[in-house]
């Protein structure tokens, strides 16, 4: 047998077990503020035992505990506000499923007499500090959305487990344990040299280094992050490319980075990483966010077909990649790694992975974004068919 094919059938076996041998519990709801607006990317979960997901763009957050978790602290922390507390065996007794985060006002404009640059400076110098750099498993869910002409024309997600060190050390291996995909509804099937979770790593500011000194630094505004007051310092290279840095005060823990990169030959790109604290404090990875756009040329082929349709051929195609990535669990225990084996770099559709629906079905899985809907949305409306066929057939 395969050894890749090997170890993938025995963690769907030990996974399987794991999955039924507890009843499974899903904890969902909604993070919301004073003014019942929507808190993008909050932290939720059990921090003790690194269990949880990060809220949607919506404030929507999602995932599966088991009867071990009735009596642990449910923590909900965001960017500018206060963090929240309670019962996981409370909230899930409560009717109302909304939970109300505090605005946290900080006065740090009394206090602040470094220039900007000096605490982009430090947070760096910290960062490996301030963040887990020994090594930890992430298990991730990975979505790429592939987009001609500003229409989603194929879909595929992975379910990942990661030896990471850190943002600043790499991503040292990688296994793919599930993958579903769409149809294939592409006329140019553009492919990446290198698993897209490549991209995400090498694109992070934070793992190639940032040369401070070719930014102008400037401080933005003031926030608050898990009771500590947070600067958000924003970097303009003067060219093609703009950082915004969330750094706490006191730690200089860098909690999220975006970055905008819009360069002259018309390939742009947007990204954002947040990170959140472990029993610890230390920060690793949560969620993930990146848009890439470019164009191709238009195989002959494909203008001959679009002539022969009475269309308008056209010399360029616009492309594009959409992102997504969730953290859905913390491992440091390295007991309880997951066996890895050497997984080959190429693009995410050439693994060859077979469909199992009930992993899917049983699997915590976050709560949609806009993001992911709106995709799924063009993806679906091609040809009316639902995802869910999509999937079914399509792998």
């Amino acid at each position: 047998m395969n050894y890749f094919l090997y170890i993938n059938t025995l963690f769907l076996i030990i996974f399987s077990h794991n999955l039924f041998s507890q009843e499974k519990i899903l904890i969902s709801g909604i993070v919301n503020d004073e003014f019942n607006f929507e808190i993008p990317y909050a932290a939720v979960g059990i921090i003790k035992k690194n269990i949880g997901t990060t809220s949607s763009s919506e404030g929507t957050f999602s995932f599966l505990i088991t009867t071990d978790e009735l009596d642990d602290i449910l923590e909900f922390s965001s960017i500018g506000f206060e963090t929240f507390k309670i019962n996981v065996r409370d909230f899930i007794n409560s009717k109302i499923k909304t939970i109300v985060l505090k605005e946290k006002v900080t006065s740090l404009n009394e206090v602040i007499v470094n220039s900007p640059i000096f605490y982009v400076k430090s947070a760096l110098k910290k960062m490996k500090n301030n963040t887990i750099s020994s090594n930890h498993q992430l298990n991730m869910i990975y979505r790429r959305w592939s987009v001609e002409d500003n229409i989603c024309r194929f879909y595929i997600e992975h379910y990942l487990n990661i030896i990471d060190r850190g943002p600043s050390s790499y991503i040292q291996k990688f296994n793919i344990f599930q993958s579903r995909k769409s149809s294939e509804y592409r006329f140019i099937k553009n492919k990446q040299k290198v698993h897209a979770l490549k991209y995400m790593e090498w694109n992070n500011p934070l793992r190639k280094g940032i040369a401070i000194n070719s930014y102008k630094w400037k401080k933005i505004e003031n926030t608050s992050y898990d009771g500590e007051d947070v600067i958000v310092i924003e970097g303009d290279n003067g060219k093609s490319e703009i950082l915004k840095l969330y750094i706490g005060f006191e730690t200089l823990k860098i909690y999220r980075l975006e970055m905008k990169k819009v360069p002259q030959i018309g390939r742009n790109l947007i990204a954002t990483y947040i990170y959140k604290k472990n029993i610890d404090g230390k920060l690793y990875l949560s969620y993930h966010l990146r848009e890439w756009e470019g164009n191709s040329k238009t195989p002959e082929n494909i203008k001959r077909a679009l002539e022969s349709a009475g269309k308008k051929s056209k010399n360029f195609v616009q492309l594009a990649y959409r992102h997504e990535a969730f953290v859905t669990e913390l491992i440091e225990n390295k007991k309880n790694f997951t066996s890895f084996s050497n997984t080959e770099q190429k693009d995410m559709d050439e693994y060859k992975i077979p469909y199992n629906e009930s992993f899917w079905k049983n699997i915590s899985l976050p709560a949609e974004t806009n993001f992911y809907k709106k995709n799924i949305k063009e993806l679906e409306s091609l040809y009316n068919v639902p995802i869910q066929t999509q999937f079914k057939y399509s792998n």
